[in-house]
């Protein structure tokens, strides 16, 4: 699937080293503003241990994980709506995103440089948010416009959209984003499609901080964590130098020692991925035979055949049935003749709503 997050935040607040730190593709990063111009974009792979129990049991000839992708954005300043800096570059960038992970400078370090000369989160956020805003208004403002004619009209459809935009203007100008404005009906969620506003895609908060504050947060994070919950946000806090350290190591084992002598059970990096994955409000569903143990990506709410388009548009054209077994009986029983034996291989219709972790085969005719 062509869904990807976008990493976003002000020029020098650690962007790039957590693009580092996620993708094998290697964003330049130095101690200057707009180090990152064309953004940068690296196919992750999400962190499941399912696929090794799978793997245990089935002993396939290959493993294939799901993945993301994750798009590192050139760095944001005051301005940037009206064109400033890299603005409309910046702006049109975190447009062809569907959800954004928002980083937030939470460490004091006087050898690196801070665009606007000291620390403060919340206001860094307010300064994203702030040009986000500003360009969505114009954006509806536009809309709003061109609708006028039309209303005149009695369309029902078109008087909805225009009552949305209204309200989505009035959010905007008073200062919040266009997610906190809900859709009511097709015609309103047509207009919120059609007008892809930045305020209105999903956002997670990453708290980049010291090494001695990964554990237990500072006076910065709690800050951020005050605002995220208003907006009902996620918020992550991770320390990117250690998550660079991290990435240098080549074994698995090395990397686990020095976790442990940190007092971490993982690397940071692998909940911001499994987060950035919810965000995108996408889950897994697997298949698993001899030649290969898969993990595939749908949206939630996905059914069969739709599951079953991932795989190959035929199959959802051809869709049959789907045979469900349940990853936790699977995993219990080891094999799926020990599941259809005990009743928990389920054959289900063109109507059933995958669940995450479903163990799937897929009967078609083309």
């Amino acid at each position: 699937m062509a869904l990807k997050c976008g990493i976003v935040g002000l020029p020098n607040v650690g962007k790039s080293t957590l693009f580092n730190c996620l993708s094998n593709a290697k964003a330049q990063s130095a101690n200057f503003p707009f180090c990152t111009i064309e953004p940068n974009v690296g196919i992750i792979t999400v962190p499941d241990n399912r696929l090794a129990q799978l793997e245990e049991i089935v002993s396939p000839e290959k493993v294939i994980p799901t993945t993301i992708e994750i798009v590192d954005i050139a760095g944001l300043v005051k301005g940037a709506s009206k064109g400033e800096g890299l603005g409309n570059q910046f702006l049109a960038n975190i447009r062809e995103t569907d959800a954004i992970i928002h980083v937030l400078r939470c460490f004091d370090d006087e050898n690196i440089i801070h665009v606007d000369g000291s620390v403060d989160p919340v206001r860094d956020k307010e300064v994203i948010d702030f040009e986000l805003q500003l360009k969505d208004l114009e954006t509806v403002e536009t809309k709003l416009n061109s609708l006028k004619r039309a209303v005149k009209s009695g369309d029902k459809d078109v008087v909805k959209g225009y009552e949305f935009c209204e309200k989505l203007k009035e959010a905007l100008e008073a200062g919040n984003p266009a997610r906190t404005v809900e859709p009511s009906g097709e015609a309103q969620e047509l207009v919120i499609r059609d007008l892809q506003l930045l305020t209105a895609k999903p956002v997670l908060y990453l708290c980049n901080v010291d090494e001695a504050s990964v554990k237990s947060g500072n006076d910065y994070v709690e800050k951020v964590k005050g605002i995220a919950a208003a907006e009902g946000a996620e918020l992550l806090v991770i320390g990117t130098k250690i998550e660079s350290d991290i990435a240098e190591f080549e074994s698995y084992e090395e990397r686990e020692m020095f976790l442990e002598e940190l007092g971490l059970e993982e690397a940071g990096v692998n909940r911001l991925i499994r987060s950035a994955y919810k965000l995108l409000d996408l889950q897994t569903y697997f298949t698993a035979g001899e030649k290969e143990v898969r993990a595939w990506t749908v949206p939630v709410g996905a059914t069969a055949p739709q599951a079953a388009g991932v795989i190959h548009t035929d199959f959802e054209k051809g869709f049959i049935r789907a045979e469900v077994m349940k990853y936790n009986d699977f995993v219990e029983l080891k094999s799926e003749a020990a599941c259809k034996d005990a009743g928990k291989l389920n054959v289900e219709g063109k109507t059933y709503v995958v669940e995450d972790g479903d163990i799937m085969h897929f009967r078609f005719n083309v």
